[in-house]
């Protein structure tokens, strides 16, 4: 039995697509024998016709990938995008150390580890990125004797 016509004309209708229409089963023979708007509104009322609910997607995997993200996990090489100084630039990285350096620098300045002449000294070194970090800076301060 073709039901293509009332198919279409109920997704019209209904304001759905035609894969979301339904028709009952038992009342195949009453819904063939509809061909106007009218008597296909009226099987709409009737409960023969009907919409389908429409589908969605499931976002149950990204909320878990997300979930997992968030603690800190999937963040390994093979999941990073970009050049290598992609996710923590070059500049970034330059500015994190320097403001260590002088902070630390100014620390030792104030509680009078150094003189005023090493500190400008070794704010300079610094500055020309004589050292890697905090630790090599108080290495050098060391063994050159410049610590108080």
């Amino acid at each position: 039995m073709n039901l293509t016509t009332q198919k279409r004309l109920a997704a019209d209708i209904l304001k759905v697509g035609e894969n979301r229409v339904w028709i009952d089963p038992e009342r195949t023979e009453e819904v063939s024998r509809a061909i106007t708007r009218e008597s296909v509104k009226q099987l709409i009322n009737n409960k023969a016709i009907m919409a389908k609910p429409q589908k969605g997607i499931s976002s149950y995997r990204s909320k878990k990938i997300a979930a997992q993200k968030k603690k800190g996990r999937r963040k390994g090489h093979g999941s990073t995008k970009g050049a290598k100084g992609a996710k923590n630039p070059k500049k970034e990285a330059w500015m994190t150390t320097i403001r260590a350096l002088r902070t630390d620098l100014k620390d030792m300045r104030n509680n009078r580890e150094i003189n005023k002449t090493t500190y400008r000294k070794l704010y300079k070194m610094a500055k020309g990125g004589a050292f890697r970090s905090k630790s090599y800076m108080k290495t050098y301060a060391r063994d050159h004797g410049l610590l108080r």
